[in-house]
C-alpha cells in the first residue's frame, strides 16, 4: 500500500468540478423514427398555425348558428381529407365527419345525436352558439409559437408535435460514446467458474445498464489487465473512438491500482478522493484530447453505482444537452434513524412506501459498500451530511428518486 497524493475533497465540490469540466456535445440531424429519447438541440417554432383549417370535433352537421331550430337543406358532406368545397349560405347545412373541414360560411357544428334527418333535410335544435364543436385555426398553436424547448427529452408527444408541424427530422444532441472497462486480475467473466480468490465481474454489467439508461452509446472493453503497458494500449485505442472512459476498480492506493497513474499520464486528474460514503476513491480526469473525460469508479459494487449516480450520470446528461441534469427529488419522512459518518457525506439506500399523503423512507439494511443487495430494489438515496448528529426518524428530508414504488 502507498499513501494517496490526492486530497479528500467535499462531495459537492467534486460534483461541481465534474460539471465544470464537462462540455455539451455537438448537434446531429436525426430522422423522427430515431428521435425517441434524444435531447432537442434548439427550440422548435411553428411555421404555420395548427390546425391550419377549422375542423370538426364531432360527427354531425355544419351550419349557421342563426338557423337554430330550423329545418335545413343538406347540400353535401365534408369528411377528413375530402372537404365540401362550396359555401354554406343561411338556410343550408352540410353533413360533416370528425376531422372534416368546416365549410366556408358555417360557424357551428351540431352533433348528429342532436338532429333529426328526413328526406335530405335536417332539423336542428334551438339555442345554438357560434364556435361550438369545431377547432378553429390556430387553436393548438399559432405561427411563430415555440412548440418545444431545447433541452427537452423527446418522447411520443414531442415527436408527434414535431411531425404535426412538418418536421421529418430534428436537430438533437449527440449521444456520448463511452468506453467501459473493468480492472483487476481477481475478476472473471460472468458465467465462468472463478478460481481461488476470484469473483465474477458484476460491476461491468451494472454500469452498462446505468450508462444506457443515461443515454450513452457504450463500447464494452472487458476486463483490463493489471499491467501498466497493456492497460495503456487498451485505453488509448478506445479513446480514439470514445468521448468518455468509465473504469471500475483500480483507483484505490494498492500497488496494482493503476488507473490513477494512467489518467495522470493521459491528462489532468481533478478529483482523486472524495468525502463520500460509499465512494471515497472516486476519480475524475480531463484528457489531453479536447472534450474527453474519464471517470474512475471504485471497485465495490455499491460504491461504483452510487458514484455513478452522483457524478457520472449528471455529466452524461450535460453532454447530451439536458435542461435537467439531476434525478428528481421528493420530500420523504424517515422511518429510521439515519446515522452519519463523521467526515464524509453518505448516500443511504432506502425503499419508499406511502402512509396517507406522505412518502416514508425505510433503510434497505446494511449499507456496506460491497453489499449490492442494499441497492437492489432501492427506490431512492438519502443524503446524510457528515458530522455526529445524524437525522432522527420522523424528520422530513429530500430523497433522490431512482424509481417510484
Amino acid at each position: 500500500m502507498r499513501a494517496s497524493a490526492y486530497p479528500l475533497i467535499d462531495a459537492d465540490e467534486a460534483a461541481g468540478l465534474v460539471l465544470d469540466h464537462t462540455a455539451t456535445l455537438g448537434v446531429e440531424q436525426v430522422r423522427l423514427a430515431e428521435c425517441y429519447g434524444r435531447v432537442l438541440a434548439d427550440d422548435l417554432v411553428a411555421s404555420s398555425p395548427l390546425p391550419a383549417f377549422p375542423s370538426s370535433a364531432v360527427d354531425g352537421y355544419a351550419l349557421h348558428a342563426a338557423d337554430a331550430g330550423k329545418t335545413l337543406g343538406v347540400l353535401g358532406e365534408s369528411a377528413a381529407g375530402r372537404p365540401y368545397l362550396g359555401r354554406l349560405e343561411p338556410g343550408t347545412a352540410a353533413r360533416i365527419l370528425t376531422g372534416g373541414v368546416v365549410p366556408e360560411g358555417a360557424d357551428v357544428v351540431v352533433m348528429i345525436e342532436d338532429v333529426r334527418v328526413d328526406a335530405g333535410r335536417v332539423t336542428v335544435p334551438p339555442g345554438l352558439k357560434a364556435g361550438t364543436n369545431f377547432h378553429k385555426i390556430g387553436d393548438d398553436m399559432g405561427a411563430g409559437d415555440r412548440v418545444l424547448v431545447a433541452g427537452m427529452q423527446l418522447g411520443p408527444a414531442e415527436i408527434g408535435l414535431a411531425a404535426a408541424i412538418g418536421h421529418a427530422e430534428l436537430g438533437v444532441r449527440r449521444r456520448p460514446r463511452v468506453a467501459l472497462m473493468s480492472t483487476g486480475d481477481e475478476l472473471v467473466e460472468v458465467g465462468r467458474p472463478p478460481g481461488p480468490g476470484q469473483i465474477p465481474d458484476s460491476n461491468r454489467w451494472a454500469l452498462l445498464a446505468a450508462l444506457r439508461e443515461a443515454g450513452a452509446e457504450v463500447e464494452v472493453l472487458g476486463i483490463a489487465p493489471d499491467e501498466p503497458e497493456p492497460l495503456r494500449r487498451l485505453v488509448e485505442n478506445a479513446l480514439g473512438r470514445a468521448d468518455v472512459l468509465v473504469t471500475s476498480g483500480g483507483v484505490s492506493v494498492g500497488t496494482h491500482d493503476l488507473v490513477k497513474p494512467l489518467l495522470e499520464s493521459l491528462g489532468t486528474v481533478h478529483v482523486g478522493r472524495v468525502k463520500l460514503k460509499p465512494g471515497k476513491p472516486f476519480t475524475f480526469a480531463t484528457l489531453n484530447a479536447p472534450g474527453k473525460v474519464a471517470f474512475g469508479l471504485p471497485g465495490f459494487p455499491v460504491s461504483s453505482l452510487v458514484t455513478f449516480e452522483v457524478f457520472v450520470r449528471p455529466a452524461l446528461r450535460k453532454m447530451q444537452g439536458f435542461a435537467q441534469l439531476h434525478r428528481p427529488t421528493l420530500p420523504v419522512r424517515l422511518g429510521y434513524d439515519a446515522k452519519p459518518t463523521v467526515e464524509r457525506t453518505e448516500y443511504q439506500r432506502v425503499t419508499l412506501h406511502r402512509e396517507g399523503a406522505e412518502l416514508v423512507a425505510e433503510t434497505t439494511g446494511s449499507q456496506s459498500s460491497s453489499r449490492l443487495m442494499s441497492l437492489a430494489g432501492a427506490h431512492a438515496l438519502i443524503r446524510v451530511p457528515a458530522g455526529d448528529q445524524g437525522i432522527k426518524a420522523g424528520s422530513v428530508v429530500e430523497a433522490m428518486i431512482l424509481t417510484l414504488p
